[in-house]
């Protein structure tokens, strides 16, 4: 039977080869993005029996009109994926905080405002899947990335709170935490530190570190791939890595002792003092 999957931040990048795919298996998408344009080339392409529109995550009343589309048109909602997320780099003594407050607001109020609309039906159906698109850093901090690492900080612990309140309700919660993936993502964000800052000779060389890096990391095909198994799973994990390179940090993460954790990362995104 087709599942009907919301999925937020649909327009490009990993969102958007992930809607091809359940599409391709005859599930029903119902998604938006902030890209007008995105959103129409995908409707154009994927054609059949689904939802589509441009929406910003941050417009409430927007949201709950969406909800109520959807569960108009298809009667139920099967999965949520939050995947809508922007990018902040910089080092913390230098971020304008009123910007680090849009990123909060956009990745981590925006994911629970996507599960909020969509928990009450879910619970009165005692069945769904609530799936957040966390990363790497969610569990690993990364230098420069501070209030990206909190936001996603702050997906993990919403998620696993969450968890306790609705798997008696039939609910099942799961976080994906890729690391790197090879779209444009990271570019539209690394801007080095002004000339005279402190962190501008480190901050270059972590740049520098992450473009070679990006270069072999997965395509957004290959990790759309990993996403559509794991929110497909008849049991969703909790926590599941659509890299290698992940689930080795992660591995690392939870055995080592906190300086050779530290010395790894440095040396390994070439930061050394």
């Amino acid at each position: 039977m087709p599942e009907v999957i919301v999925i937020t931040g649909c327009a490009d990048g990993m969102g958007r080869e992930v809607a091809r795919l359940l599409a391709a298996r005859g599930d029903k998408v119902a998604g938006f993005d902030c890209d007008a344009k995105g959103i129409q080339a995908l409707k154009q392409e994927l054609k059949g029996d689904h939802l589509l529109m441009p929406l910003d995550i941050t417009d409430r009343t927007g949201l709950r009109s969406f909800r109520d589309a959807v569960l108009e048109k298809f009667g139920r909602v099967d999965t949520v994926l939050s995947n809508v997320g922007i990018g902040f780099f910089g080092p913390f003594e230098e971020v304008d905080l009123e910007r680090a407050l849009t990123c909060l607001e956009i990745n981590v109020i925006g994911a629970a405002a996507i599960f909020q609309a969509f928990l009450p039906s879910m619970r009165e159906r005692r069945s769904g899947k609530l799936v957040a698109m966390s990363s790497l850093v969610g569990q690993i901090p990364f230098p420069f990335e501070s209030i990206y690492t909190a936001s996603k900080f702050a997906i993990e612990g919403l998620m696993l709170s969450l968890r306790y309140e609705v798997e008696p309700f039939g609910i099942q919660v799961g976080i994906i935490e890729p690391a790197q993936v090879s779209t444009s993502f990271a570019a539209k964000i690394h801007q080095l530190p002004p000339e005279g800052s402190p962190y501008r000779e480190r901050a270059s060389r972590f740049i520098a570190r992450d473009d070679v890096l990006i270069k072999t990391a997965p395509t957004p095909i290959q990790a759309a791939q990993r996403i559509v198994k794991a929110i497909k799973a008849p049991r969703v994990k909790l926590h599941s890595q659509v890299d290698f390179m992940s689930s080795v940090f992660l591995g690392l993460n939870r055995f080592l002792p906190r300086a050779a954790r530290d010395a790894i990362l440095i040396n390994y995104m070439d930061i050394k003092a």
